[in-house]
């Protein structure tokens, strides 16, 4: 009967986060436990959010967001984790927090999605308990149902939306919610929206108020909290937005000197609205920066995410060609950004050269010319093609030919865009960085008209500028 009525709570059209509440709540009371919360995944699986809880105080709630990877790991790997005692145990990420909110037992079950675990549902006792197979099997049952709502919610979302002029920072609607879909956060100042939809724009991981820090005690009492607004993961720095009034930053800045006194390890950085548009800019983002990113519509993949896919390309390629002499060959110009950072986090030893061509019309349509040949001999060795972006194939095949033509040991292809929706002619890749739509993409080394190759992103060219 419980897992009825939590099923007829998923059913009931409720929003998202009183669907989860919900569902914590039933859980909680059918299993006698203290507390419960849904915890999800951010996008970089960095850390766990939670999205719907029952019986936890909010102080609880605010002492940090659990790292994925410190914090009971092993449900991550789908395993079904109870924990006796919270205040020893050494996969307690917060065992103080614990023991102040009166936390003795846990029970961890993972919420599985379509590409593995995406959260976790954790039960909260205040006495030792050893839990049943039956508080298992009912926690699994409740985890299966949050993740067909997450899946309904998904599906929701992904519906074609009413068309929308070009996309700006200064839009009202942020284009996407980095940490999660699931957390509206409902900020507390215009400044901290208005900061809020720069990030998003330029697709930049942010947490709002991710963690409450104790700045002051009075024996084993805590008498003052500090909570920035903001933490950029990939920046690992924490912001606090102020305004102009001198009476609120200097209460700020007693803070901040308070929280770096005492968490020394923490980068904090206080803004005014003109700080942080030089904060944006510093990285080439934001108005500030304005000059390189006129006429760009939208941010495709930002700096952070590009470097990784890099990294991730480069591990692949290392362990492919471990033992053999690599031969890197590049068509310029736009591929000198993502030949730099790939040859240099190829972990073997590697020859780099480049081939310049040109394209002209024939009478059967456009066709290219070698303008600029290899510099060094191929043949007998192994060489990977690398492309920043593969839409028809034509020029790619034609390379290709032509360098089959050196009789190389071995001949692959690594790209960082694949344009497989205007793919004319059949060709291999053997390693791909990013998927993009049939849209005119700039940036990192892409260009239009010999403009934005410095662009630190990739970027949909618009038809309108980005306004100041």
């Amino acid at each position: 009967m419980a897992i009825k009525d939590i099923a007829a709570v998923a059913r009931s059209g409720l929003p998202l986060k009183r669907i989860l509440n919900s569902i914590a709540r039933r859980t909680a009371r059918v299993l006698q436990a203290a507390g419960c919360a849904v915890m999800m995944l951010d996008p970089q699986k960095k850390f766990l959010i939670p999205t719907g809880t029952y019986g936890l105080s909010d102080l609880y709630l605010r002492k940090g967001y659990l790292r994925a990877h410190h914090s009971i790991p092993a449900i991550l790997e789908g395993k079904a984790i109870a924990i006796l005692d919270a205040s020893k145990d050494q996969r307690i990420e917060y065992p103080q927090a614990a023991r102040d909110e009166g936390i003795v037992s846990i029970l961890g079950v993972p919420i599985f999605g379509t590409d593995g675990v995406v959260g976790e549902l954790r039960i909260y006792t205040h006495e030792p308990r050893r839990f049943s197979s039956f508080d298992r099997e009912f926690a699994s049952a409740a985890a299966a149902i949050i993740a067909l709502v997450l899946d309904k919610e998904t599906a929701r979302q992904s519906l074609p939306q009413p068309s929308a002029t070009t996309i700006s920072p200064t839009t009202t609607q942020p284009t996407r919610q980095t940490v999660s879909r699931l957390r509206h956060p409902d900020f507390s100042h215009p400044s901290e929206a208005e900061f809020a939809r720069l990030l998003d724009f330029y697709r930049i991981d942010w947490l709002y108020e991710p963690r409450a820090f104790p700045i002051k005690r009075e024996g084993n009492r805590i008498t003052e909290m500090f909570t920035p607004d903001f933490y950029l993961p990939e920046m690992d720095l924490y912001i606090e937005l102020t305004t102009m009034k001198q009476r609120l930053i200097t209460e700020k800045n007693r803070r901040i000197r308070l929280l770096r006194q005492l968490y020394p390890d923490i980068k904090i950085r206080l803004l005014n609205r003109s700080d942080y548009a030089k904060l944006l800019a510093k990285y080439g983002y934001g108005p500030l920066a304005a000059a390189k990113v006129q006429g760009i519509s939208r941010v495709l993949f930002n700096h952070a995410q590009i470097q990784r896919r890099v990294g991730t390309l480069a591990k692949r390629i290392s362990r492919d060609y471990a033992g053999h002499d690599l031969v890197l060959v590049g068509v310029l110009k736009g591929v000198l950004c993502f030949m730099s950072d790939l040859m240099q986090r190829v972990s073997l030893p590697v020859t780099v050269d480049f081939m310049g061509v040109s394209y002209f019309a024939d009478a059967a349509g456009e066709a290219v010319t070698i303008t600029k040949r290899l510099d060094t001999s191929i043949e007998g060795k192994h060489v990977l093609m690398v492309e920043d972006i593969v839409d028809t194939g034509m020029t790619l095949k034609y390379l290709l030919e032509h360098l089959a033509d050196h009789k190389p040991a071995s001949l692959k292809v690594c790209t960082l865009l694949d344009k497989r929706i205007r793919r004319i002619v059949d060709v291999k890749l053997d390693y791909v960085g990013f998927e993009v739509a049939d849209e005119f993409v700039v940036g990192y080394g892409l260009d239009y008209q010999g403009k934005y190759r410095n662009l630190p992103f990739i970027g949909v060219l618009g038809p309108a500028p980005i306004p100041e």
